[in-house]
């Protein structure tokens, strides 16, 4: 088995949803180079249509699967495009029945039509499946199946993306139980050992350099959040809440940057209560971004997307001297965590339910906030189990598809799950433990594949069948 980076787990992105949008996004991207690749140029496509299987048709619109597919056609790139841009762009398509191929070439395209969504047909490979087809002038056909398997990652029927920058590393760490042997074998901390490992893709000073830009980027959505109010998109008419929290912390003062923003925080009144509430706060302000189609953080998911950032605000903010360093560190250790569960269980909620996006980030960041707090290498791998053990089996039942109510929240309730569960871990001796985080991984996996269907991101069980809501357009 190859390792992953964990900059393939821990990623920029673009909201609402990791599997559901910037999944089928690259993978329109990835359908025109194919194209290409098969000596068909973007000025002899004449047409092109794409079908829409299982969950991304279940769910697709509330998610964003057809905005992402329109973006990813038009030549756009989620980590680059100017997301404020993307309702005027699609809104364009859809007024005019014309979409710039790649940015080369105007196409006939009407959004009913070139569009298809196939609720009833899920495909063998993934439930997140989808169907590319183009027509060219000189009326030859080339159509390629896609599967957006969680996470931003997508596989063909013969390769998955994951794979592309997939390579060996010096200690291998497949399994939770490797860490611990390698970090013992090395006398390493956990993110002592993930700087070696990550060192196959790239400079130290590269990975550094990642790792802050990742923090950059954090730090800018939640300060978006917490000074945008309203109504957020697509029919729910869920309000904004995290603005409001953030200024009754503050008492209304405002702020011209991120920098003045944080230091008020720190120095706002710290009472265990107020705390909590800004840990909240912190999580709310980036998944109302996700669900604006804002730029966020991947991790490992879109829909979890709040609650590594939570917690690592909150370390930055309420713990002592917790400087760049330990901001790397951090992004380090949850990143390796999260590449455990990908190669083990699955990040897609489309295949294990919401345990599998809110419970792997509660994880990620448990132990990473234990590994930043001075734990042992057993106690991060301690923190993250207790974590993932608590919210084993949770469905993921979005009310209308949109990843909102109860997606927003999860993340709070996730944030808030891995401080308690580093806080326990932090007490722990580990020697003691009856659960292992291979234990807990494998639990999830079973616990995923004996869960129904429609508790896997279909809005068919759950909240999303006892609230009366239509889906609407975004």
């Amino acid at each position: 088995m190859k390792s992953i980076s964990i900059f393939e787990i821990i990623k920029i992105g673009v909201g609402p949803s990791s599997s559901h949008t910037m999944g089928p996004w690259k993978a329109a991207q990835m359908f025109l180079n194919s194209a290409k690749e098969n000596n068909i140029s973007i000025s002899a496509i004449e047409s092109v249509s794409v079908h829409l299987y299982g969950s991304l048709a279940k769910t697709g619109i509330g998610h964003g699967t057809d905005v992402a597919v329109l973006m990813g056609l038009s030549g756009y790139d989620y980590t680059t495009v100017d997301t404020n841009s993307i309702s005027t762009i699609v809104q364009n398509i859809k007024a005019t029945d014309l979409l710039k191929l790649n940015g080369e070439k105007e196409i006939y395209f009407k959004y009913k039509q070139n569009i298809i969504f196939e609720p009833s047909i899920t495909l063998d490979f993934h439930p997140n499946g989808m169907k590319f087809e183009l027509n060219t002038k000189d009326n030859k056909t080339f159509t390629k199946n896609y599967y957006s398997v969680g996470g931003g990652f997508v596989a063909t029927d013969d390769s998955n993306t994951i794979e592309e920058n997939a390579i060996v590393t010096p200690y291998p760490c497949h399994v939770a139980q490797a860490i611990s042997d390698n970090c013992k074998k090395l006398n390493l901390s956990v993110s002592e050992l993930i700087y070696v490992n990550e060192q196959a893709w790239m400079t130290k000073d590269q990975i550094r350099y990642e790792a802050l830009k990742i923090w950059h980027e954090i730090k800018q959505c939640i300060f978006k959040g917490v000074s945008k109010s309203g109504i957020l998109p697509g029919g729910l008419n869920v309000k904004r809440r995290a603005s409001e929290m953030n200024d009754r912390l503050l008492k209304n003062q405002k702020f011209s940057n991120v920098d003045e923003w944080i230091t008020a925080v720190k120095n706002s009144n710290q009472s265990f209560t107020n705390i909590t509430k800004w840990v909240s706060c912190f999580a709310l302000a980036v998944n109302e971004e996700n669900a604006s189609f804002g730029r966020i953080v991947t991790a490992p998911t879109n829909g979890a997307a709040g609650v590594i950032p939570a917690v690592l605000m909150y370390a930055h903010c309420f713990s002592e001297n917790f400087d760049e360093e330990k901001v790397i560190r951090f992004i380090l250790t949850a990143g390796e965590i999260g590449t455990i569960f990908k190669k083990n269980a699955t990040i897609s909620a489309a295949m294990g339910g919401c345990q599998a996006e809110i419970g792997v980030s509660s994880a990620m960041a448990a132990a990473a906030l234990t590994e930043c707090l001075g734990g042992s290498p057993d106690q991060v791998l301690m923190a993250a189990e207790i974590a993932m053990e608590h919210h084993l089996g949770m469905t993921c039942d979005p009310i209308g598809g949109l990843v909102q109510i109860p997606c927003i929240e999860r993340n709070s309730m996730g944030a808030m799950k891995a401080i308690t569960a580093s806080s326990i871990a932090m007490e722990s001796d580990p020697k003691s433990a009856r659960v292992s985080l291979d234990d807990v991984i494998k639990s999830m996996w079973e616990t995923a594949k004996d869960m129904n269907t429609k508790y896997k991101e279909t809005s068919e069980g759950g909240l999303a069948t006892n609230i009366s809501v239509g889906l609407a357009e975004c």
